[in-house]
């Protein structure tokens, strides 16, 4: 039997897969609206596995399987401990023969690619400590949406060199955007991925700098999930990086903004900005259900 196709990074599908994926989502979500969508995969089953808690992860991945016609079982971290007692290949061997697709949100990103590899169904990284390429899908389907092709446009990264920021960072390879990411020093993203894409992504420490002419301009909170202790450090050390009108009038006129949320208003982005009536932070929280179900789709039919 073939090894099931995952989906851990961007790079797990070729830049052709992925707009494909985007093209599917935006007809998905038509076809949503207008009440026309299919039950495409009835008494098919997700396990989604979430060490980490969520809001958006959780409601995307549930309502979408329930639209595909399928079901999705939520397994909290109080009902698995992966890598705690039973070893990660164990839990995986078990969990995949019951089911025929796989979410998990983890920390370490090796928890994930040692699921994936004792799995015998698709495995899809729903967030780990150096990734989150679902959001990557719903911010792509928000920028074509609104704005057509993103590629060769610039893009600015405002904030923490985090699992987005990285994200982010292949993305520019995979969808042929320039990235710009300014970090505080000692905040930035893996060294040996930004000399990977040393010819697609610019380092500065001035935001002004990396919003200039940007396109996009993406954040994110400042303090992830397991760093809430350091939250206070962090707000010194980010202080001059929010995301906020005066920030924004050094993009390009026709620029838009995302944040994956949930925010911190005030901090990292500014409150006038997520109320403002032109947002498209609230279509792209929408996004991640029809990327999701594309993506859902194109790795149950790989499977079939």
């Amino acid at each position: 039997m073939a090894s099931p196709r995952h989906f851990l990074t961007l790079n797990d599908f070729s830049a052709g897969e992925l707009q494909a994926l985007i093209d599917r989502a935006i007809e998905m979500k038509t076809e949503h609206r207008a009440g026309t969508a299919r039950p495409l995969f009835p008494g098919k089953v997700m396990a989604m596995i979430f060490e980490k808690s969520s809001t958006r992860t959780r409601v995307s991945f549930e309502a979408g399987m329930a639209q595909l016609g399928g079901h999705a079982m939520f397994l909290s971290p109080n009902d698995t401990q992966l890598g705690r007692g039973e070893p990660v290949e164990d839990s995986a061997r078990v969990i995949s023969s019951m089911v025929d697709i796989v979410m998990i949100r983890t920390f370490g990103h090796d928890i994930i690619e040692r699921f994936a590899a004792a799995s015998s169904v698709p495995v899809i990284n729903a967030l780990t400590d150096d990734y989150h390429p679902c959001q990557l899908l719903a911010d792509m389907q928000t920028y074509q949406e609104h704005r057509g092709s993103i590629a060769g446009r610039t893009v600015a990264w405002v904030g923490d060199g985090n699992n987005m920021a990285q994200s982010y960072i292949n993305a520019a390879g995979q969808f042929d955007f320039q990235l710009r990411v300014a970090c505080p020093a000692g905040y930035e993203p893996a060294s040996a991925l930004l000399d990977a894409y040393a010819d697609r992504v610019q380092l500065v420490e001035d935001p002004r700098e990396a919003v200039a002419g940007a396109d996009l301009v993406v954040t994110d909170v400042w303090a992830s999930m397991g760093q809430e202790e350091e939250q206070k450090t962090r707000e010194r050390a980010f202080a001059g990086y929010q995301v906020n009108a005066a920030l924004m009038a050094h993009a390009a006129a026709d620029a838009l903004y995302m944040h994956c949320l949930p925010a911190h208003r005030g901090e990292e982005i500014s409150a006038e900005l997520m109320d403002a009536s032109d947002t498209v932070i609230w279509d792209e929280a929408e996004n991640r259900l029809h990327a999701q179900k594309a993506l859902i789709e194109a790795l149950l039919n790989a499977a079939a």
